[in-house]
């Protein structure tokens, strides 16, 4: 089921908590909804939901308005943060409530609830009470439980918050298994970048209750619509040096360091911006030429394959990628060329890519 929000707005009393957001999502897709604590993606999942009422603006299923719709009667499946199983009832009562719920004949809700279980791996747990599974298994049982009712759009409001390290990576490998096997439109909410670069076919980036960029997430990556877009993106986080554009030369404030990139050219002249780089994107240079950044090495750490140079640009520290084989040493003077991916220019004030 595609998935429409047009001009989607809601206010609480002092906030506007998302602001006129718009954007398709696709059939059949998973979505991640991606940003910082308190920008507004769990209010859009639950205004889908129909938990939280629409201000202004409209969503639809299809081509049906379900803004004024109740939970009820939109034909959705919720998976929250804390897995709010019923700690009286067994795995199976669990899965099988909301087919109750609706009526359907016991026979046919231990059919599906047994499909289900089969699905997420905990066909053999039937018959034990929450407090005796996992946080993992707790987890795929609720998500049996919003699959079973076969909904139209599954919502997931950060369902790995609960779960130590290894086992958020083992369960959003998981739910990406389940969502691809029964190709049910999906959104998940997470702050995690990683774990949304991992799963999702589109990342919908917020802030402050406003769209960033909305793409596949390489693009977001490769292709950062703005700076915010770019910093909240990678790890490490990219490179931001300060510096001010004259003649298509970029220098550093205090005029100590300079580079010409033809990306440059397109800048006003005296335009204060970031040159940002993402630390994948630097390579050592034969000799120092115009378009080469001539940086003094502070400190080197070795990673297994390559290592981790930290550098500094006039008196603009940085850090880098590089080669083990070309044996950077602290205290020595490099010259750094940039590759054509992963570098970028944005303007300091507004944050708008050149």
């Amino acid at each position: 089921m595609q998935v429409r929000l047009e001009n989607v707005t809601k206010k609480f009393p002092g906030v506007t908590a998302v602001n006129a957001f718009s954007a398709t999502l696709p059939d059949g897709e998973l979505i991640c909804l991606l940003g910082p604590s308190g920008c507004g993606k769990s209010t859009i999942l639950n205004m889908l939901s129909g938990i939280t009422p629409v201000t202004e603006g409209s969503i639809y299923f299809d081509e049906e308005d379900v803004t004024k719709l109740p939970p009820e009667e939109r034909g959705i499946g919720l998976v929250f943060q804390n897995y709010a199983l019923y700690p009286h009832m067994t795995v199976m009562e669990n899965i099988c409530f909301p087919l109750e719920i609706k009526r359907v004949p016991r026979d046919e809700r231990v059919r599906r609830a047994t499909e289900m279980a089969k699905l997420v791996h905990v066909d053999m747990l039937l018959n034990r009470k929450p407090k005796e599974l996992s946080g993992g298994q707790q987890q795929r049982v609720a998500i049996a439980r919003a699959l079973v009712k076969e909904p139209r759009l599954l919502l997931l409001d950060e369902p790995l918050s609960n779960l130590d390290a290894r086992l958020r990576l083992e369960m959003r490998e998981e739910i990406r298994r389940i969502q691809l096997q029964t190709q049910v439109t999906a959104i998940f909410v997470t702050h995690d970048q990683e774990e949304a670069m991992s799963i999702s076919d589109h990342i919908v980036l917020m802030r402050d209750g406003v769209l960033q960029q909305y793409d596949e997430p390489q693009t977001l990556y490769d292709d950062p619509a703005n700076q915010f877009v770019a910093d909240f993106l990678g790890n490490p986080p990219i490179n931001n040096i300060p510096g001010v554009v004259k003649n298509g030369v970029f220098a550093t404030e205090d005029g100590k360091a300079s580079v010409t990139l033809p990306m440059f050219r397109n800048v006003p002249d005296g335009k204060k911006v970031n040159l940002s780089v993402r630390s994948e994107s630097f390579t050592v240079a034969k000799e120092a030429t115009p378009d080469t950044m001539t940086c003094l090495v502070t400190g080197v750490f070795k990673t297994g394959k390559e290592e981790m140079a930290s550098f500094i640009f006039g008196d603009v520290p940085f850090r880098a990628y590089i080669d083990l084989e070309e044996g950077l040493k602290k205290g020595q003077t490099v010259s750094l060329s940039l590759k054509n991916r992963g570098v970028f220019v944005f303007d300091r004030e507004t944050g708008v890519r050149y």
